[in-house]
């Protein structure tokens, strides 16, 4: 894996946040973004298990206009959606799916060759975060949690609840399952110079602008 000239403490250039409170929702941010993104972007995803990351991919994947039945790649570990001729978005990227939750360091990511398609593809990781930035110079984070959450306190990125990343006693499913009664927050923040402007993503607000700390 060629590392990118990412340094840990430089920081996000931007953060965004946004709150669905169903699956329908988190489906069209994800479709929101998949409409912008181009060959090369590379995705990183991040949350417990259910927080809904393959959900916002599914969304993610229509928006790219990629072939369906996006599920949790866990046993597979990448799959390839490529671009429909006749979707909304023709001659567009191929969605590469990766799901690095048993992958346990960059050893094991550059066995996955990743480098074959990110050029030419869409890359989504989940559970990828510290794992693979260095497939490219630029790439967005983001990161959801599932449950009632208070605003946060003066829109601050340390303000955020932590986490639960390698939940005790559990394991991936194929699928996660998604609570349609139960919000998420979801906060997008970007990296380099390919996203030196956010994107515009429906319902999703500002909460810190420039290199102001490195993402949790």
């Amino acid at each position: 894996m060629s590392a990118g000239p990412h340094h840990p403490g430089s920081g996000p250039t931007w953060e965004l946040r946004a709150r669905p409170t169903t699956a329908e929702e988190t489906q069209a941010l994800g479709a929101a973004l998949g409409r912008v993104l181009e060959a090369g972007d590379l995705v990183v995803l991040t949350g417990a298990l259910g927080a809904g990351k393959t959900t916002f991919t599914q969304g993610l994947g229509a928006g790219l206009g990629v072939r369906g039945g996006i599920i949790s790649p866990t046993f597979v570990l990448v799959r390839i959606h490529p671009n429909l001729p006749d979707g909304p978005r023709p001659g567009g990227p191929d969605l590469v799916h990766v799901d690095a939750y048993r992958l346990e360091g960059e050893g094991e990511v550059e066995d996955l060759d990743l480098e074959n398609w990110v050029d030419t593809s869409v890359t989504v990781v989940e559970w990828g975060r510290g794992l693979v930035e260095g497939l490219s110079e630029s790439w967005l984070d983001i990161e959801l949690e599932r449950g009632p959450l208070p605003p946060p306190a003066g829109g601050a990125a340390g303000a955020d609840p932590e986490v639960d990343f390698d939940p005790e006693g559990a394991e991936a499913t194929v699928d996660e399952e998604y609570d349609d009664d139960e919000p998420r927050l979801v906060v997008v923040r970007g990296f380099g110079p390919r996203w030196a402007e956010p994107p515009a993503l429906p319902g999703a607000v500002a909460a810190t602008a420039g290199r102001s700390g490195e993402a949790r």
